[in-house]
């Protein structure tokens, strides 16, 4: 019997393989951009977004579980999953654009879609919204990180 860990789980890693959909060409535009001074843990940074997709999976597995396929546990699926999507777009959009600026809307987009579910799922679902503060704490960061790129990189915003 496939178990409803299985599936968000499943579902979680399908959608982060779109971030893969980048050539070496995108690679090599965002290597070249110069990067605020004060960036010195760059290579955490999948680290750092591995942990935060196993909480965020971790969060909407709680959800399930507490109550399975309702209509409002249905939508609030769906709030994860567009919150997912948003996310893993940040790479290939903002590469395949060549624009930091794009880079920096989809971060706060990120941002407010998962402030919108951690508030939705908080009075009912305490832990699971908890599981959502990394992405809180880190997303700005990185939306911040992008921003601040701009304008070291003029020609790319």
């Amino acid at each position: 019997m496939i178990r409803s860990w299985m599936v968000i789980g499943g579902v979680a890693l399908l959608i982060a393989l779109g971030a893969n959909l980048i050539t070496p060409s995108d690679v090599q535009w965002f290597r070249r951009l110069r990067r605020p001074r004060w960036l010195t843990f760059e290579g955490a940074i999948p680290v750092i977004w591995t942990l935060i997709f196993i909480c965020g999976a971790w969060s909407a597995y709680i959800v399930w579980e507490s109550n399975p396929g309702t209509g409002r546990t249905w939508l609030l699926m769906g709030l994860y999953l567009l919150l997912e999507i948003v996310t893993i777009a940040y790479t290939p959009v903002m590469f395949w654009l060549r624009s930091l600026r794009v880079g920096t809307i989809i971060g706060g987009t990120g941002f407010v879609i998962c402030l919108i579910l951690t508030l939705a799922i908080l009075p009912l679902y305490r832990v699971a919204a908890v599981l959502l503060i990394p992405y809180l704490l880190w997303s700005p960061i990185g939306t911040y990180t992008t921003w601040k790129m701009i304008n070291l990189n003029p020609q790319d915003a």
